[in-house]
């Protein structure tokens, strides 16, 4: 290979294509929301990935209630205040789905439902 090719090989492809942060977020949301979906789907043998797919939400749940609740969130007060509200529901609800008593079918929900809005937020720009 010569000098020439090596150039534009080395520069053909370098600009990646740029990520918000709703998509960013939008694909963690997504990743794991398909996870207990199709962990549920499988029923009782599908628990053990049903119970690492529920470690990750909490995760980013987690995440998500030590974003919102830092002063420094541009986010309007109402809204981190009802994802902060959203992450404890989902930390407890999991420990439900765990012990038996609930199933992830309103975690699910929840996961898509903050999907859709992180999808119209980026398709509005914000």
């Amino acid at each position: 290979m010569n000098a020439m090719n090596l150039a534009q090989t080395a520069y053909a492809n370098s600009a990646a294509p740029t990520r918000t942060r709703q998509s960013t977020e939008y694909d963690a949301f997504a990743r794991i929301t398909r996870r207990m979906k199709d962990a549920a789907a499988k029923g009782r043998p599908g628990f053990n990935a049903l119970a690492a797919a529920l470690h990750e939400n909490r995760r980013l749940w987690t995440l998500l209630a030590g974003d919102v609740a830092d002063s420094a969130n541009s986010l309007p007060q109402t809204l981190r205040a009802q994802i902060f509200y959203l992450a404890e529901f989902t930390l407890q609800h999991s420990s439900k789905v765990l012990d038996g008593s609930a199933d992830s079918d309103v975690l699910i929900e929840i996961n898509t439902a903050i999907m859709r809005g992180l999808r119209q937020q980026e398709a509005a720009g914000t």
